[in-house]
């Protein structure tokens, strides 16, 4: 099959040992980011399988129905960019494993960096150090304090055994049966949303983004958290009612944030307040970029394709397209 990868943009999939699953096959990898309708269309014209890296490009209609060769998009995770039903119309089928049963836990501990980078001002400390300042302020500890868990699953739960070890005390929200697992777990489960937010000194979010999610942090809820609190996101920024966060900063409550997602990504605009507040530590989308996860994660999608073309596709998130797929 006629293979293209987008948005591998170190070029680092052909030197992971999954790659090797590839072999047979004619295989392009880019390295830059294209959205471009026209661009993509022109480079996609003769490929049959399409993979890609997370959300990274936006796969819609209007691209999809002109690439008439395009038999299989393999992935891994969500997939809100890309238009199901078009391909669906189309004969396009998408795989896609949802890894239910396996943590990620490179982004648990890109969330674990962003918390202590954050509390004791790590960046901020190695700015005034290279400028000739040496230290610039006084940062927190996170013994004794409170850590919320909003989303306990696969990354909440492993998150939440870095606080117990650095000797937090735990408090968890979510939905049943999060709560139920959380509880079994043996950590405290707030009274309510308003308590939780009230509560948590260090809150951070880990939650899938799906309609029942997106916009799920409101105003009201940031202005309930402590003026000293934390507020971290490595999940996705549509969690978080659009525009709230920064209100929420530049009011004080939370007093910080640490985002690792953006509500436009690639973010380059310098000039956004995420990037300019001097009370948010940021990173460019890269929970998951570690080469162990890339072997776990295009592990999977390799496997889809090698599926795919024994005549058997599997995670096939739209079964529709079976009976007319391409």
């Amino acid at each position: 099959m006629k293979i293209s990868i987008l948005d591998d943009y170190f070029d680092t999939i052909r030197g992971i040992d999954c790659f090797a699953k590839l072999k047979g096959h004619d295989v392009t990898i880019w390295n830059d980011h294209v959205q471009d309708v026209d661009r993509l269309a022109e480079r996609l014209k003769e490929t049959e399988a399409l993979v890609l890296i997370r959300e990274r490009t936006q796969i819609r209609e209007a691209l999809l129905e002109r690439l008439p060769k395009l038999k299989l998009i393999s992935q891994r995770s969500v997939y809100p960019h890309i238009d199901i039903d078009a391909c669906t119309r189309l004969g396009i089928v998408v795989s896609s494993s949802q890894h239910a049963d396996t943590p990620s836990y490179a982004a648990a501990e890109l969330t674990w960096a962003l918390v202590l980078a954050a509390m004791r001002q790590i960046p901020q400390q190695v700015a005034s150090l290279k400028a000739g300042r040496w230290q610039m302020g006084v940062g927190h500890t996170l013994r004794d304090k409170t850590l919320g868990i909003y989303g306990y699953g696969r990354i909440g739960s492993v998150v939440a055994g870095y606080g117990k070890a650095f000797g937090m005390r735990l408090l968890v929200w979510a939905r049943e049966p999060a709560m139920a697992q959380a509880r079994a777990d043996g950590y405290e489960l707030a009274a309510s949303k308003a308590a939780f937010f009230e509560a948590c000194d260090v809150l951070s979010l880990h939650m899938r983004l799906v309609a029942a999610t997106r916009g799920i942090v409101t105003a009201e809820d940031l202005a309930r958290m402590k003026r000293a609190a934390l507020l971290v996101n490595t999940s996705r920024a549509g969690l978080i009612a659009p525009g709230a966060l920064v209100k929420a900063l530049k009011a004080g409550r939370p007093g910080m944030a640490a985002v690792d997602v953006f509500e436009s990504e690639p973010l380059r605009d310098v000039s956004d307040p995420l990037l300019t507040l001097p009370n948010v530590v940021a990173t460019p989308h890269i929970g998951y970029v570690s080469r162990d996860e890339y072997q776990i994660q295009f592990t999977d999608i390799f496997d889809q394709i090698v599926a795919y073309a024994a005549g058997a596709p599997i995670n096939v998130v739209n079964p529709g397209v079976l009976t007319h797929r391409r």
